[in-house]
C-alpha cells in the first residue's frame, strides 16, 4: 500500500484521468475503497490538494458508465466522498461487514469529542460500534 491509502495530489489526478478514460470508452468502473483521508501536510495544501481532489469528484459525478463501489476497510471523510460514494450517484455501493465508514477515524474523533475523559479505549470501541460501521451507514443513508 502506498501512503497508507491516503489520497494525495498525484493519486487524485491519476484516478480522475482513469475515470474519464473509462467513461470515454464506455468501460464500467468498479472502485475498491480503503481510504483513510487526504494526505496531510503543507506541501499538499500549498499545491492545491482540494483542487485535485475536486477533479476526482467531478470525474465520478460526470461519468455515465455503471459505477460500483466496494468499501473494503476504511472510508473516512472527504476522501471517501470523492471515491464514488453514494453521494456521487454511484449505481451500487457495497461495504464489507468489517468496514469503517465515518467522518473521521474513531481514535481521532474520540480524542476531539472526549478529550478530558480517562477511558479513551472504551469510548473508541463504542464509537466504532455505534458510528463507524457499515450498518449504521446503511440505516442512515450515509453511504
Amino acid at each position: 500500500m502506498h501512503l497508507a491509502g491516503c489520497l494525495d495530489i498525484d493519486s487524485s489526478r491519476k484516478a480522475a484521468r482513469f475515470v474519464r478514460f473509462c467513461d470515454a470508452f464506455n468501460i464500467p468502473i468498479i472502485t475498491l475503497i480503503d481510504v483513510p483521508g487526504f494526505l496531510p501536510g503543507t506541501n499538499q495544501e500549498y499545491n492545491n490538494i482540494i483542487q485535485h481532489g475536486a477533479k476526482l469528484l467531478y470525474a465520478y459525478a460526470e461519468a455515465t458508465v455503471p459505477k460500483i463501489s466496494l468499501i473494503t476497510r476504511k472510508a473516512y471523510g472527504g476522501a471517501y466522498i470523492v471515491m464514488n460514494s453514494k453521494h456521487l450517484k454511484g449505481d451500487i455501493n457495497y461495504a464489507w461487514p468489517t468496514a469503517e465508514i465515518a467522518v473521521m477515524g474513531p481514535e481521532s474523533a474520540v480524542e476531539i469529542i472526549f478529550r478530558h475523559e480517562k477511558d479513551q479505549q472504551t469510548l473508541i470501541k463504542e464509537y466504532k460500534e455505534k458510528f463507524a460501521n457499515p450498518f449504521f451507514a446503511a440505516i442512515t443513508w450515509i453511504h
